[in-house]
């Protein structure tokens, strides 16, 4: 579990602001409230909206931390939504066209109310699961048909899954999972409505060819492994950075803090010519500004792209240095100490470790996927860790604006509690729950 995370429900013990990472802001009273000691004009933040809080899973003192790591792509930089998913939905989109896929295909347009990560896919029948943390189902859709209890039952008899069965079933864990999840759905209601294909239990059938749902998965994993490869995702970002990414002017008084107190670095999957273009529109000061000029990597003391996480976290690959001026890879392997303003290729977190000369122990790393950036980082290599959590200020919010009906469930819980709580073996008879049952659907019916 990640030390750190924004945003976060659960128990929030601290929070601190963008503007300030070693400011301490909490919804409680404050000792500048009744010290007089404190100066006024020291700004404090409070109700802070819930995207700009963070909260903590367990004490992590930021004075022993000695180097802070940072991921890209959402998270120094974040795409807007649904800007950048509906992008992304008509270059997989287009692409499938392209290798035979219906026309009819092209009337389908991004609906980002539909995917949210975490989804899970089965290759074999097609649909796409919401499952709890043990692999109960508790949802389940087949297209964009919301399949009900009894017809799940008809596909998962214990209305359970083997969420290890990673050839079977396929979590859709990252943001740019969101418009890949959203197209398996549109495929199967697709073909699902198209009159010329066979409605089968694990595919689709048309004359003599039989198309298998893992096959069109596959051609969707296909699709998305092309518009990176091919980098044309990347190029129609970088043509209206704009519309698809976000510009906190923060962001370059956050970095330039932190650095005045402990070492930096960026270690990304992207290359290096997608990162200069992201990082220059994000932390470059705009001509004509009345700020001095500062080029982007002079707020880090250590770059590394094409960093192939997860392995970048266990063997990784080869170091290697990045002309600048060509974005070309230099040969051979770079064996030497660490010189500022270069940029590195590859390499792996014990190459940061020694490069910094800091141990594991002194990093905070920041990152947005789960597995990739903070598992991997946290059980291999010890190193603390924060994860971005863009959707759970949605949740939070939801939290707050239906609290009463949460506290209404757990009041019926307490009540059910108590129906069963002196009940023993010699019972024959059930309790009656048909208040709660009725209390619970007048809950369930209500906006």
């Amino acid at each position: 579990m990640s030390d750190l995370t924004i945003p976060l429900s659960g128990e929030a013990v601290t929070a601190t602001t963008m503007e300030d990472p070693t400011r301490i802001v909490t919804d409680q009273p404050t000792k500048s409230d009744t010290d007089q000691s404190i100066s006024p004009d020291v700004p404090l933040v409070k109700n802070m909206e819930y995207q700009h809080k963070v909260f903590v899973n367990r004490s992590v003192p930021l004075e022993n931390i000695k180097c802070y790591g940072f991921d890209m792509d959402y998270t120094l930089a974040e795409y807007k939504s649904p800007d950048y998913e509906d992008l992304g939905f008509e270059l997989l989109r287009d692409r499938l066209v392209s290798i035979g896929y219906p026309h009819e295909l092209l009337h389908y347009t991004y609906d980002p109310t539909f995917p949210t990560r975490g989804l899970v896919f089965d290759t074999m029948y097609g649909n796409l699961l919401k499952v709890d943390s043990n692999g109960n189902i508790l949802l389940c859709s087949h297209g964009f048909t919301f399949l009900k209890r009894d017809k799940i039952q008809d596909y998962y008899p214990n209305n359970f899954i083997q969420r290890g069965n990673t050839d079977r079933f396929y979590i859709l864990s990252t943001l740019f999972n969101l418009s890949e999840t959203y197209l398996d759905g549109c495929l199967v209601d697709l073909f699902t409505r198209c009159s010329r294909y066979e409605n089968c239990q694990k595919g689709f059938k048309h004359g003599d060819l039989f198309m298998s749902f893992r096959s069109m998965f596959q051609d969707v994993r296909d699709a998305m492994d092309y518009v990176h490869d091919t980098g044309s995702l990347k190029e129609s970002t970088l043509r209206n950075l704009d519309k698809y990414v976000v510009r906190d002017l923060n962001l370059p008084v956050l970095l330039t803090r932190i650095k005045e107190v402990a070492k930096v670095f960026l270690a990304t999957n992207s290359d290096y010519n997608y990162t200069e273009a992201i990082m220059k529109y994000l932390l470059e000061t705009p001509p004509g500004a009345k700020y001095p000029q500062k080029t982007w990597r002079a707020f880090f003391d250590l770059v590394v792209v094409d960093t192939r996480k997860p392995l970048f976290f266990a063997e990784g690959t080869v170091l290697r240095q990045v002309d600048t001026n060509t974005g070309k890879l230099r040969i051979g392997t770079y064996t030497g100490d660490l010189q500022h303003g270069t940029v590195y290729s590859g390499g792996s977190s014990d190459i940061v470790c020694d490069l910094l000369d800091v141990k594991g122990k002194d990093i905070l790393y920041v990152g947005d996927h789960i597995f990739g950036d903070i598992l991997k980082s946290k059980k291999r290599q010890g190193w603390k860790t924060f994860l971005v959590v863009p959707e759970l200020a949605k949740e939070l919010q939801v939290w707050t604006e239906k609290n009463h009906l949460f506290e209404e469930l757990k009041h019926l819980d307490i009540f059910l509690a108590e129906l069963y709580k002196h009940l023993d073996s010699s019972c024959r008879e059930c309790p009656d729950i048909t208040a709660i049952q009725t209390r619970m659907k007048k809950w369930r019916l209500s906006p």
